[in-house]
């Protein structure tokens, strides 16, 4: 019995669905289903009666769901406090962001935090939400700049911070390259870039939904998953991308940045996330930076 397979199991037992557990895990619902058999035959006893329309658990289940979420703990907590002593000895934090916020925000954050803490090593994580939460949980970042999860895991903490401002990247010599603001409507014909919906739903469903409030259909031509793509496709003369205002501080030759008229009111929402429970001075402090300097950090955004 192996604790991966634990964490399959209890996430199975959880959602009662394998789609969701697996894409909870950031696996597929194939490889799931075998940890579970795995879990079975090791343990000699069934755990789940799976049909196509319903997952349930047996007595076994049960019991087993208790006892799995204890030993999980116990050993999240170990890794988190053997990790918080080495990083109190090195004197060292683990940051992780989204792209935008590692282009607008945290360059901003660490240079207030360096001038506090110049004794202590900040290294970063650059990558997606759904990738820098099960790095939380595992112990491998102690913060993360992330977009907040429509159902969040009890297991972290969340901390509101801003909200991002949208904007549209054009090719420079396009029509619109040269308009102070643009609306949804400009946009109507328009050649749409945008970001696959399971990696980046906070942004994919950000320009859904602007389109459908104006009663438009967005003509979708691309999708990709890196802003740095999504923006270089852009400066080919692919199509057009509704992106965060940070995007805009990204290596963008060819590429002009306009303002979205409406975008006040839809924009992308930014946290601090960190697990629950762990005790971490040299976290707490860059914490602080973040809640003392928030009204200017949002004056960029």
């Amino acid at each position: 019995m192996e604790l991966h397979q634990l964490r399959c199991f209890v996430a199975a037992a959880e959602e009662l669905h394998f789609g969701r557990a697996a894409q909870r895990l950031e696996m597929l619902p194939s490889a799931l289903g075998r940890y579970i058999r795995l879990l079975e035959d090791d343990l000699g006893t069934r755990l789940m009666t799976r049909t196509t329309r319903s997952v349930t658990l047996t007595d076994d289940g049960v019991v087993l769901l208790k006892e799995a979420r204890i030993l999980l703990a116990q050993a999240d907590n170990l890794a988190v406090k053997f990790q918080a002593r080495g990083r109190k000895q090195g004197a060292i934090i683990r940051v992780g962001a989204i792209d935008s916020a590692a282009a607008g925000l945290l360059p901003m954050l660490l240079s207030d935090f360096r001038e506090q803490r110049p004794d202590v090593t900040v290294k970063l994580t650059e990558d997606k939400t759904i990738r820098l939460l099960p790095a939380l949980i595992s112990g491998r970042l102690d913060i993360a700049l992330v977009r907040p999860p429509e159902k969040p895991d009890k297991r972290l903490e969340f901390l509101f911070l801003l909200h991002e401002t949208a904007v549209v990247a054009v090719p420079d010599r396009h029509p619109l390259a040269s308009r102070k603001r643009v609306t949804v409507a400009d946009l109507a014909e328009q050649p749409l870039i945008v970001p696959e919906r399971r990696s980046r739903p906070h942004s994919h469903d950000l320009t859904m939904k602007l389109f459908a409030q104006a009663g438009l259909q967005a003509r979708i031509i691309q999708i990709a998953n890196e802003k740095q793509t999504i923006v270089n496709l852009v400066a080919a003369e692919i199509g057009v991308a509704i992106v965060p205002r940070w995007t805009s501080r990204m290596a963008a030759r060819g590429v002009r940045f306009v303002p979205l008229a409406g975008s006040d009111t839809n924009r992308l929402p930014l946290a601090a996330a960190w697990t629950r429970g762990a005790r971490d001075l040299i976290r707490d402090e860059m914490l602080g930076i973040l809640k003392a300097s928030l009204k200017r950090y949002a004056r960029e955004a």
